[in-house]
């Protein structure tokens, strides 16, 4: 019988975390690995990872979406709209590793990576991204 080494897979280790790509017109830092299903009531899965410092300006989904911090920590700012342009709306939410932060569809906001972060981005079926 032969012995079988066993090593303990982690964020670091996991090849979940590798074959990510850039994505021509997205914020600078940013890489991603997606997947497609094809259920017409699915969601959209992907495994983000965002350099410390880089950001995405205010924007909104088509969807419901939920982000689980793998690694690293976050910072979320809503907005509504008013006659001046985009106002904060609230403070801003910082989530930290291990925690979840979902947003409801088409509700304005920015994220910005304070950390070097992975993430689990889910999306109520295909995703979407509007620029505000």
């Amino acid at each position: 019988m032969s012995e079988q080494k066993t090593t303990a897979l982690a964020s670091e280790t996991s090849a979940v975390w590798q074959n990510h790509v850039s994505v021509p017109e997205t914020p600078e830092g940013f890489t991603v690995r997606t997947t497609y299903p094809g259920n017409p009531n699915g969601v959209e899965v992907m495994l983000e990872r965002w350099e410390a410092g880089s950001e995405e300006p205010p924007h909104s989904h088509p969807g419901d979406d939920m982000t689980i911090v793998v690694e690293g920590r976050m910072a979320i700012q809503f907005y509504s709209r008013s006659a001046d342009g985009l106002v904060a709306d609230g403070e801003q939410i910082v989530l930290n590793k291990g925690d979840t932060g979902y947003i409801q569809a088409g509700r304005i906001h920015d994220a910005k990576y304070l950390d070097e972060c992975k993430l689990v981005y889910v999306h109520e079926r295909a995703f979407g991204f509007t620029a505000e």
